[in-house]
């Protein structure tokens, strides 16, 4: 059984989210937030296999992006999987450097919301094919030169304003190159991603 936390700032949602889950036989969902404050102290009860998550909360100032590392910093950590109406660069950047399992959009299929659940439980990333497509992930999952070139920055320890400023393209780009290259590795962070590269090859082992 996978249990499963809501949180939504919106109880219609909520709802809508637990008919969803609850109408499979693996799937349970074991509590509901409508903060992220108040998921991220249900968490820590220990009880949770995955956290579906809003970005946003008229009911809190806090993103829900921010509690994303201290829920994997848990002693059993879930697994986060992002829903939202937001599809930017931004939001999918700062989601997937936190950490995040998942990036769907709340009007995605039930069926594929039960499967992201399900994969982020099992440790596979999902995101939304909308956000793949306009982002330009569909497809090869090879890294481009360029997108090579700014990985190759960030294993150097540089900031995307230092990155950007090198190669000499706005942040908002090199955000977009990361957003790429994460969703092609599979990497969870900046650190991530270069690990998977060493590994594969495309960056030169450190040393």
């Amino acid at each position: 059984m996978i249990d499963v936390l809501v949180a939504d700032d919106h109880a219609i949602v909520r709802r809508g989210l637990v008919w969803v889950l609850d109408a499979e036989d693996d799937l349970r969902v074991v509590a509901e937030a409508s903060t992220p404050e108040a998921a991220r102290d249900r968490v820590r009860l220990g009880d949770v296999d995955v956290v579906l998550l809003d970005l946003q909360y008229t009911t809190s100032p806090l993103r829900g992006s921010a509690i994303i590392p201290d829920l994997l910093a848990l002693p059993e950590p879930p697994a986060v999987v992002v829903l939202t109406t937001y599809d930017n660069d931004q939001d999918v950047l700062e989601a997937m450097e936190a950490g995040a399992a998942g990036y769907l959009l709340k009007d995605s299929p039930p069926e594929e919301l039960v499967r992201a659940v399900r994969g982020a439980a099992s440790g596979t990333r999902v995101m939304d094919p909308r956000v793949r497509s306009r982002l330009g992930g569909r497809g090869s999952d090879e890294l481009s030169e360029r997108e090579r070139e700014v990985l190759r920055l960030v294993a150097e320890g540089r900031t995307n304003a230092a990155i950007a400023a090198e190669l000499f393209l706005s942040q908002a780009t090199v955000k977009t190159h990361l957003v790429h290259v994460f969703d092609k590795l599979g990497a969870a962070s900046r650190t991530d991603a270069v690990a998977r590269a060493r590994s594969r090859g495309i960056l030169r082992p450190e040393g």
